[in-house]
């Protein structure tokens, strides 16, 4: 059987750290959507290890660590990661079915994000979008065509035959075929030896017994079906992108652990009910240090929008919440969270599909102290340990584990 690990909120909800926890007792780690766009964070003993591509089991020595189907792949960032970890043959496979990002998928992604001005969606810039599309309109290039270097030759051209227009659109010089097919085959070398067909090898491991974590990107508020359309990423970020991504069937998946922060956060455009622009949000932001793992960007900040976990908590089927950086809120005199919507001169407790129309209606909290490295639930102060049992109850699901600061073993078994 497997377990999943999911985004509840907008993303950079500490998923790594999570993951990070529990890869001991599993044999394998799945990463099973996204891109390097994605990031997760690791502090070990106040070192911070940032992984993009590569699933967070990485880390530890006996863990097959697989980048499923579902994953596109920018394949010189796969090859910087890999070059900071030792001995990963055997311990890394990836999916021969999945897509390659290509250099001018990267050149469409930002002339597209500069044409849309101010409707730009707020992409990374990293080429994912036109990645999935190709790969939706039956057009990519995945990487078992790496095997066949005259094939992949011929369906690169048959693209740029395809996208030749976009240069004089979009204002951009495409790389030459030439050019990239040279530098895929430059690099395919060190590649091939990882690829492989993970579903089955994940097939053999479920006959064998094994234990199997998979390990999401982004947030459900960003899936491109149930989030905040069109701001939005170009995945499944949901509990059913893990079986599309891997080729595990919806039967195979036991537990679903749902993860958000104590607060709340979005990077790029689009909808964020609870948004604090002013000192609130600057004292969550400096406090929580959100900035993008992968970009550097800073992140928008609020408090914690219960009908948005709600919500998500119930397209995943999540059996728990983990909630993270509750240390973030030490100093607080008081803390909101988000209990329902003002919609069309009504109140709410669900979202509707025109998300952007609600206003929050907020209940607030008395603020804490410290809860900074706590590793024991009574331990918190009062106020502390009543946020989050009341979050458990307002989100109707139960909280697992409470984090309360980076480091690995500041975490909370509820």
């Amino acid at each position: 059987m497997a377990d999943l690990i999911v985004g509840i909120q907008w993303g950079d909800e500490g998923k790594g750290k999570i993951v990070d926890a529990m890869a001991g007792e599993y044999d394998y780690v799945v990463r099973y959507q996204g891109g390097h766009n994605a990031g997760h964070t690791i502090v070990i003993n106040n070192k911070k290890i940032a992984l993009h591509l590569l699933p967070s089991g990485i880390l530890y020595e006996h863990c097959k660590n697989i980048i499923g189907n579902g994953v596109v792949i920018n394949l010189e960032a796969l090859l910087t990661e890999m070059k900071s970890f030792d001995n990963l043959q055997g311990r890394l496979f990836i999916s021969d079915k999945a897509h390659i990002i290509l250099p001018y998928h990267e050149m469409l992604d930002k002339a597209k994000e500069k044409s849309k001005d101010k409707a730009a969606i707020g992409t990374t810039g990293k080429g994912i979008g036109p990645c999935y599309g190709d790969k939706v309109s039956r057009n990519g290039v995945r990487l078992m065509d790496l095997h066949n270097p005259t094939q992949l030759k011929a369906k690169i051209q048959a693209i740029y035959d395809q996208i030749q227009y976009t240069q004089s659109l979009y204002d951009i010089t495409l790389p030459s075929v030439e050019s990239v097919v040279e530098y895929i085959e430059s690099v395919s070398h060190q590649i091939l030896p990882f690829v492989t067909n993970t579903t089955q090898l994940l097939w053999d491991a479920q006959t064998k017994g094994e234990k199997i974590l998979l390990e999401g990107a982004q947030g459900s508020m960003l899936d491109i079906d149930h989030g905040t359309y069109p701001f939005v990423t170009s995945s499944t970020t949901i509990a059913a992108g893990a079986c599309s991504g891997s080729g595990l069937a919806p039967r195979d998946i036991q537990r679903v652990i749902g993860i958000a922060k104590a607060y709340c956060t979005r990077v790029g455009n689009g909808v964020f009910p609870t948004e604090e622009k002013g000192a609130v949000g600057e004292k969550l932001r400096e406090a929580g240090k959100e900035f993008g793992t992968t970009t550097g960007r800073s992140r928008r900040c609020g408090w914690f929008d219960a009908v948005a976990v709600r919500y998500a908590c119930r397209l995943n089927g999540c059996e728990s919440l983990s909630i993270m950086k509750l240390d973030v809120l030490d100093g607080f005199s008081s803390i909101k969270v988000c209990v329902g919507y003002e919609y069309k001169g009504k109140e709410i407790d669900y979202i509707p599909t025109d998300y952007e129309c609600v206003k929050p209606i907020y209940r607030e909290f008395e603020g804490w102290d410290k809860t900074s490295h706590i590793r024991v639930f009574s331990d918190l102060p009062q106020a502390a340990q009543y946020y989050i049992k009341e979050l458990e109850h307002i989100t109707g699901t139960k909280i697992a584990i409470v984090s309360t600061s980076p480091e690995r073993d500041d975490t909370i078994r509820c």
